[in-house]
């Protein structure tokens, strides 16, 4: 996030609870979708935000959700209630000096707590969420994958991605899925394992004491095995995090639109999505939105 914050969204520009289930709705019934995540911006933020876990939670899917953690405190055992069933926390740092300089907040105290109360709150797995970047962070790794072993929970090293909003990613900064894999291995040994297909390709500790994920979507982009899609906050259906269009939802939501007018709009998104991002190539345009206005 830039230092100066980004511009709030007016209330009436924000879908409803009402108007997210319905397009949740939409697409697990009409358009065989097994999966749902509440992503941010940070979406604890969001008042009610347990209210409309109860509300998507009958649709009888995976129902997931990201966020930062520093509301789990008091969150996690009230959103395990009304059925989330997993969760992943973003934690970037384990020195509060670091987190404090990458987040602006400091509040990794919190964030600790967080991950400990939703593992007390019954969810398996907890996941944590560490974006790697060189000379910032990349001489945690080790730390963090003794962290996850200690707790219990998975971690999932992502590549630095061009969708900070302060708009200064540059390629040198990307520590490789490969690199952190190796730095792993070297201390706690790995072996890769046969999974479902997903954005993280998952290795097992030799001695069984868990496993860790990495998300390569810069040096090994999986986008030919992409299934996700994204509705942002203000109702914009986008069929990619790097996207350079947007298809509107909640003006067919508000303006009277049928259940077959919503699925059209979703149909014809993900029938323009493309082949991949480009990210490195002469041809890749940076989207306007940066990842805390999309959704991780």
């Amino acid at each position: 996030m830039p230092a100066d914050g980004l511009q709030w969204l007016p209330r009436d520009e924000v879908l409803t609870f009402e108007e997210i289930t319905r397009v949740a709705r939409l697409c697990v019934t009409r358009l065989g979708f097994d999966a749902i995540r509440l992503t941010g911006g940070e979406p604890t933020l969001r008042r009610g935000l347990v209210d409309l876990v109860a509300m998507l939670e009958p649709l009888g899917v995976d129902l997931a959700m990201t966020t930062n953690g520093a509301s789990l405190d008091r969150l996690a055992a009230p959103l395990r209630a009304a059925g989330l069933g997993r969760i992943n926390i973003s934690c970037d740092s384990l020195r509060a000096d670091r987190f404090l300089a990458l987040t602006r907040r400091d509040a990794l105290d919190k964030v600790l707590a967080g991950i400990d109360a939703a593992l007390a709150a019954g969810f398996d797995p907890v996941k944590v969420n560490v974006v790697l970047m060189r000379g910032v962070n990349d001489d945690e790794v080790v730390d963090f994958a003794g962290f996850g072993r200690e707790k219990g929970v998975q971690l999932r090293f992502i590549e630095f991605m061009p969708l900070d909003a302060d708009g200064g990613w540059s390629r040198d900064q990307v520590v490789s899925a490969d690199e952190t894999v190796a730095a792993i291995d070297a201390v706690y040994p790995l072996e890769g394992f046969a999974h479902d297909v997903e954005p993280a390709t998952r290795y097992r500790y030799l001695d069984g004491r868990g496993e860790i994920g990495v998300v390569p979507s810069v040096t090994r982009p999986f986008c030919g095995d992409c299934d996700r899609i994204r509705v942002t906050a203000d109702g914009q259906f986008r069929s990619c995090l790097f996207a350079l269009d947007e298809h509107d939802v909640r003006s067919v939501l508000r303006g009277g639109g049928s259940d077959d007018d919503v699925v059209a709009v979703i149909e014809r998104a993900v029938g323009l999505k493309w082949a991949g991002h480009r990210i490195g190539q002469t041809t890749f345009i940076r989207p306007a939105r940066s990842m805390s206005q999309i959704g991780g």
